[in-house]
């Protein structure tokens, strides 16, 4: 794989890890929900924190750090889309302009970017490939 596309490809694989950690969050937070309740009609024979106290709270401090990793996720995300954005800007060809942004910027499919270019798929290689050849990737 080329320098050029490996660079491209890093918004794809963060946005992949982003979406991997909110479905992990939403897991959690759904756990949390069916923790069993306290039964106050029971007597309390020991005093202080329950087990289930201890796992509700052990689930809320992992949910506010996972939340707190998605966050700095999508702030990297964005101003690395921006980086990625510039990049493909600075490539002269329109068509190689589109097609890149239509992959590493939207992650169409290849079919998605025939389609929307209304040429073929081998076409749209092709010019794939002589678009990466235009990426400069910044230092």
């Amino acid at each position: 794989m080329t320098q050029a596309k490996q660079y491209l490809k890093r918004a794809y694989r963060l946005n992949e890890l982003i979406n991997s950690n909110v479905q992990e969050l939403q897991d959690l937070k759904q756990l949390s929900l069916s923790i069993s309740a306290i039964d106050y009609s029971k007597e309390r024979v020991q005093e202080g924190n329950s087990s289930n106290d201890a796992k509700f709270v052990n689930l809320i401090s992992k949910i506010i750090e996972l939340e707190k990793v998605i966050n700095e996720d999508v702030d990297r995300f964005v101003n690395l889309k921006i980086q990625i954005r510039d990049t493909i800007s600075a490539v002269e060809n329109p068509d190689e302009q589109v097609l890149l942004r239509y992959r590493y910027i939207n992650f169409m499919t290849w079919e998605q970017i025939c389609d929307k270019m209304n040429v073929s798929l081998r076409t749209v290689h092709r010019i794939h490939s002589t678009a990466l050849k235009n990426v400069k990737i910044p230092n």
